[in-house]
């Protein structure tokens, strides 16, 4: 009988030594205050049919949630002409950014680049031209000589610089783009869709913006020889800030833009259409439906801490947690309000937990029904504690792990 009395002593205890937090039953994490919605938030309204476009395929996404709001054949393999020289100019960016080559880095023109036919940036063979002033000929001018000549400054040659371009897409998930060449120059397996240029112009856009700034340049002066930028919508449109254009006989007029009205930033892609009025015309059309009828909203931040999670057996009680990456969410404009959103935790953290370890889960809902869901992670790594807290730690979880 005073066995058991001591025993029971000795719970007791033990109980009162347990934080209430873990004592009690998991909790659900706290959720955080979104970001309030946009001023301009409208009441709900009835959604109108988006604009039929006079185009092959074409597709219209937020940059910001990378949702596709609008598409017509927008996953279609199709030519995609100079398009193609977004993927040339984003990989030469990357190289920039990552210090393997330079801007003033001067790169001496081949026979082979100097020979490419179609639009030109009018290099001359033998000479050198800096890697900056290339950059400038493909995006503004769209001189598949300069592509050529960057290509080969990159990569060695054309070839070797087209698996760089397949290996790119294939890591921003690109699944129905294959490139052959640097300058979009027909080939039954060079192809790309809708959908995979605007991934890459979205790409484009948030990995390095300073490069980005080039695509709204109106026109470039090289060689004694001033060319306009194609993009017909720079002159049009003021909120327009790029991107590429493209045609061949094969593939008809193209155009891939992007613009900016009260912060939210829209993406078109458009394939095939009959002439350089028409696809400027045809895109202004999906851009203007996309801002009239769409709005956008950052629930939450990356890297942002959201909520502290306990942790057993740690050389800390608690953790940092948020989202690896932005929570956001794209709806016809007055049905934003009407989202709300939860969180969870694991029940039982034990250390050792990395950063970046997925601990929980964050959900958008409208009503009942679940729109998007992403993990809460952690923001810092907390190491395993001591013996002793390890010990005492692993005393507790069994009476918790007992009665609950």
């Amino acid at each position: 009988m005073k066995t058991t009395q001591r025993v029971q002593r000795l719970f007791l205890a033990l109980l009162i030594c347990v934080p209430s937090a873990w004592a009690a039953e998991p909790q659900a994490a706290p959720t955080p205050t979104p970001t309030p919605a946009p001023a301009r938030a409208a009441e709900p309204q009835a959604l109108p049919a988006p604009p039929q476009l006079a185009a092959s395929a074409y597709l219209l996404m937020d940059a910001a949630s990378g949702q596709v709001l609008i598409e017509s054949n927008g996953d279609q393999r199709l030519p995609p002409a100079s398009l193609t020289k977004l993927m040339t100019a984003y990989i030469a960016t990357l190289e920039i950014k990552r210090g393997q080559i330079k801007e003033s880095d001067l790169v001496t023109v081949s026979e082979h680049a100097w020979r490419t036919g179609g639009s030109r940036m009018f290099i001359q063979v033998g000479t050198q031209v800096t890697v900056g002033d290339l950059l400038h000929g493909i995006i503004i001018q769209s001189g598949n000589d300069s592509s050529v000549a960057l290509a080969e400054h990159i990569a060695g040659s054309e070839d070797a610089f087209a698996d760089m371009m397949n290996n790119t897409a294939k890591r921003l998930g690109l699944t129905n783009s294959h490139f052959l060449n640097a300058t979009g120059l027909p080939h039954p397996d060079h192809y790309s869709s809708p959908h995979d240029m605007a991934k890459l112009a979205r790409a484009i856009i948030y990995d390095d913006p300073a490069h980005y700034a080039i695509y709204a340049q109106k026109e470039f002066f090289w060689n004694n020889i001033k060319q306009p930028n194609r993009n017909l919508l720079l002159w049009r449109d003021k909120t327009v800030d790029g991107l590429k254009t493209g045609h061949t006989d094969e593939a008809g007029y193209c155009l891939v833009a992007s613009a900016v009205r009260d912060g939210q930033r829209l993406i078109a892609a458009v394939f095939g259409t009959k002439s350089e009025q028409a696809r400027a015309a045809e895109t202004q059309k999906l851009l203007t439906y996309g801002f009239r009828f769409f709005e956008t909203q950052t629930f939450f931040q990356k890297n942002t801490e959201l909520a502290r999670a306990p942790v057993w057996k740690g050389s800390s009680r608690e953790v940092k947690v948020g989202l690896a990456e932005d929570l956001t969410f794209t709806m016809p404009r007055g049905q934003i309000k009407q989202l709300t959103t939860s969180s969870s935790l694991e029940p039982q953290l034990i250390a050792p937990i990395e950063q970046g370890a997925v601990v929980g889960k964050v959900e958008v809902k409208l009503g009942e029904q679940v729109l998007r869901s992403a993990d809460l992670v952690a923001l810092e790594t907390v190491e395993e504690g001591g013996l002793f807290r390890r010990l005492w730690d692993s005393i507790r979880l069994f009476f918790y792990d007992l009665f609950n």
